[in-house]
């Protein structure tokens, strides 16, 4: 018998981009420490701002859907904490 393979969700798409993203990172400072040419050293600085732009962007897009995904599955009439 087959198994039903459910698809990914958005923000599990996201969260796999997130650690991708992280191992990138990680490989960009792993560059940054072995340049010694004052431009490799330049490009390293603005690969790593870039990264981490795309990180930023990522974790708020994941935190947000998280927090959609929480209130969505709270019971109609529930008190939220405050």
């Amino acid at each position: 018998m087959a198994r039903h393979v459910t698809p990914p969700t958005e923000l599990e798409l996201l969260q796999e981009e997130l650690r991708q993203t992280q191992r990138e990172l990680s490989l960009a400072y792993d560059r940054f420490n072995e340049a010694r040419e004052p431009e490799l050293v330049e490009a390293c600085i603005y690969e790593i701002k870039s990264i981490n732009a795309r990180f930023a962007f990522l974790y708020r897009a994941i935190k947000e859907r998280s927090a959609d995904a929480i209130a969505a599955a709270k019971p109609k009439g529930a008190q939220a904490w405050v």
